[in-house]
């Protein structure tokens, strides 16, 4: 570049003093020194001095950022010279006024506050925030803590109202102080013993109470997704006192069972008495009705055998008996015999030999 411009002052230098003379012999008077020109330096023309402007348009838009993308369970809440829009800005790309307009992003997903005994390390852009559980006084004054699990999510619809009402720490003035004074409410209707056995009703009456409060907010600002009693931790001379009780009451449940027991073997020996003696009974009366049965058999044939019984029947066998006294006699001529009046029988015979023999014959 510099070659050329020394080139170029070189021929203008030789121009000039050919005017030079040129004029003096044209008998002009002589000139005063002449500015040399400056090179017209083209460096392409107006298409170049575009680019260079939407170049410098481009990083001016970068720079400025004139525009924001809302990410979906995000709102977007723009202000105007510091003043809110009432309508959030909903998932997209919305452009805005460089300086003059701001977009604040907030989170509209479901977040969670654990109320723990134990504080963990939490990442609050994960949504779970943990927080001291509850310490409430029970019926008597006794203290109690309460832990427990709430989600929430803010409301969409009137996430820029609540924004302006309640500003960007809305949860810690909304939700924590809702929470910590319906469980104490709650709570505080109760007798420390009494909880374990009606949790499931304190666990209701606790997210009943909770739901009210929120919706009667101005512009129900949060929505209440569930509310989980996790634990009751009790004073240790409450829960000594508990155990004491359960003892006792397992006791009495055991001396009950014993009874009970008891009883039922005392039912199974008198059922198993009652057995027998039925058993007894119903043989006794199988034996009577066999000996009923037997004499009204034998009187039926005694009856058969009265009516059978004619007087030519009776001399055939008083003949019989007869006979065998005569058998008799011939073995034991001393022997005595005894008839019977009316010549029935049985006869009687006695031997005289000896006194004490007697023999009865049929």
């Amino acid at each position: 570049m510099a070659s050329d411009m020394n080139d170029y002052f070189n021929k203008k230098k030789s121009e000039g003093g050919a005017k030079k003379s040129t004029g003096g012999s044209g008998g002009g008077g002589p000139k005063g020194p002449q500015m040399p020109e400056m090179p017209n330096l083209n460096f392409g023309g107006g298409k170049a001095a575009l680019s260079y402007l939407i170049i410098a348009v481009i990083v001016l838009l970068i720079l400025a950022k004139p525009f924001t993308v809302i990410q979906e369970g995000e709102r977007g809440i723009l202000s105007t010279n510091g003043r809110y829009q009432d309508q959030p800005l909903l998932p997209g790309l919305h452009f805005i006024i460089p300086v003059i307009q701001k977009v604040y992003v907030v989170d509209t997903k479901v977040r969670i506050i654990n109320y723990a005994a134990h504080i963990e390390a939490t990442n609050r852009t994960s949504g779970i925030v943990t927080k001291r559980a509850v310490t409430v006084l029970d019926k008597r004054g006794l203290p109690v803590s309460i832990e427990l699990t709430v989600q929430y999510r803010l409301n969409a619809k009137f996430a820029a109202k609540t924004i302006s009402n309640w500003g960007f720490s809305w949860e810690n003035k909304i939700i924590n102080p809702v929470v910590r004074d319906v469980v104490r409410n709650v709570v505080g209707k109760y007798d420390a013993e009494l909880l374990p056995m009606k949790r499931d009703i304190i666990a209701t009456e606790i997210e009943e109470g909770l739901r009210k409060n929120i919706a009667s907010l101005k512009n129900s600002p949060a929505i209440l997704q569930s509310v989980q009693l996790r634990d009751i931790i009790l004073p240790q001379k409450v829960k000594d006192q508990i155990e004491r009780v359960q003892i006792a009451k397992q006791e009495v449940q055991k001396a009950q069972q014993d009874v009970q027991r008891a009883k039922q073997e005392a039912l199974k020996k008198a059922a198993q008495a009652q057995g027998v003696a039925q058993q007894a009974r119903i043989e006794a009366k199988g034996h009577a009705d066999a000996i009923t049965i037997q004499a009204d058999a034998q009187a039926k044939a005694n009856l058969l055998i009265s009516k059978s019984l004619t007087p030519k029947l009776l001399q055939l066998e008083q003949i019989k008996v007869q006979g065998k006294f005569n058998d008799a006699l011939r073995v034991n001529k001393d022997a005595k015999i005894f008839l019977t009046p009316g010549g029935s029988t049985p006869n009687i015979w006695v031997d005289t030999k000896d006194a004490q023999k007697r023999t009865t014959a049929k």
